[in-house]
């Protein structure tokens, strides 16, 4: 997963928990006119005039909210960037199922290859005459 990607679940989950927690932002959350994607634009063009480079979570969430609970609030241009997040991905019983059976797909594959490469013939040529000095 990217890591705006990543960014994005992580502000959507701490919301959801959020609207589930007080009424009253829930109420904002669910706002139609407001969407996660202005959300995360917003946050983005937040951190870039402040000029920072590192945030807590505690700052960034509060921007999160702040876009849903103003009604009109200036977003921004959208931005092309990567964001890191130093939160850890809890993956699933399905997710993980199926990473190992990639990770064993792609190893099974590596072997065949090496096996099925053992048995060729090298690039070399032996019937080139090899040079000699004393000629």
């Amino acid at each position: 997963m990217k890591g705006t990607d990543h960014f994005k679940r992580t502000i959507y989950m701490y919301l959801e928990q959020r609207a589930e927690e007080d009424a009253l932002f829930a109420k904002k959350y669910r706002n139609p006119a407001k969407n996660m994607d202005e959300c995360v634009t917003h946050i983005l063009n937040y951190v870039q005039k402040s000029g920072c480079n590192g945030f807590t979570d505690g700052e960034i969430f509060g921007q999160a909210i702040h876009y849903y609970e103003e009604n009109e609030i200036e977003v921004g241009k959208p931005m092309d960037c990567q964001v890191v997040v130093n939160h850890v991905v809890k993956l699933t019983a399905e997710e993980k199922a199926e990473a190992r059976q990639n990770a064993v797909r792609k190893y099974q594959e590596e072997e065949l290859r090496k096996l099925q490469n053992r048995h060729r013939p090298s690039a070399r040529k032996e019937n080139q005459p090899q040079p000699s000095l004393f000629d």
